[in-house]
């Protein structure tokens, strides 16, 4: 049995599109060790193809990282299977704001070297060994305090959308840039509070990890990113 889709990739959209079904669409990562990426890949794909899922995964030794649209007949069998497994385990998913569920039109899950390119290669580096997470009230909080350096993890053309008064902006275009200029650039401030923020967390998680091993040892990061904060705003930040 072929464990990746045979389909036209013309004919998946093309049904997709005239598709009434309705979906969920959602992101996750976590860095956790998968001593076999591959036959989770698998593994995964045949569970995952059963509940009809689309979207883009990656598997790596270091963790996991995907986007994808779940049938929302299945999304709770989805969740149930996904949260049984030990090492996805009460995993964050966040769910998109404005679903874009057409975004998808096929399941494709890659094992990878990294699930996200950072260009480290130190081998006593531990992704996992993140800093502490912070909801939108407590991040706030932080931000306000003057003891505090705030660091926008995006690359530049993202800060320039929109980013957080008094937020370090990297003039970066790649995350793998950004980790050896803003750990220079934050040096001079290393007795501070080191307050990180990006999209959907999953660049903070590896930077407050990275910054944790150069040394830096209060380190903080926005918990789900700017679209958790998002819906946070909505609800008043949960007051």
């Amino acid at each position: 049995m072929p464990l990746y889709n045979r389909i036209d990739r013309r004919l998946l959209k093309k049904y997709m599109q005239e598709s009434h079904e309705e979906r969920v669409t959602l992101s996750f990562y976590r860095y956790v060790y998968i001593p076999e990426p591959q036959s989770l890949r698998d593994e995964l794909y045949l569970v995952w193809e059963h509940f009809g899922v689309m979207g883009r995964v990656y598997i790596a030794t270091e963790g996991i990282n995907g986007q994808i649209s779940v049938p929302k007949e299945h999304y709770d069998e989805f969740k149930a299977e996904l949260y049984a497994r030990e090492t996805f385990n009460n995993m964050r998913l966040n769910i998109a704001v404005e679903a874009q569920a057409k975004s998808f039109f096929k399941l494709k899950i890659q094992v990878k070297y990294k699930i996200v390119a950072d260009g480290l290669s130190d081998d006593t580096f531990d992704a996992s060994k993140c800093g502490t997470h912070l909801n939108a009230a407590a991040f706030n909080e932080m931000a306000d305090r003057t003891d505090t350096v705030m660091v926008d993890m995006r690359n530049h053309y993202e800060s320039e959308v929109g980013h957080f008064k008094g937020a370090i902006l990297p003039d970066v275009d790649t995350f793998r840039e950004s980790l050896p200029l803003i750990k220079d650039m934050l040096q001079a401030h290393r007795d501070k509070n080191i307050l990180l923020y990006c999209t959907g967390g999953i660049r903070c998680e590896k930077a407050s990890a990275y910054f944790k091993h150069e040394g830096f040892e209060k380190v903080y990061q926005l918990e789900g990113g700017i679209i958790k904060y998002a819906q946070d705003a909505h609800t008043g930040f949960g007051k």
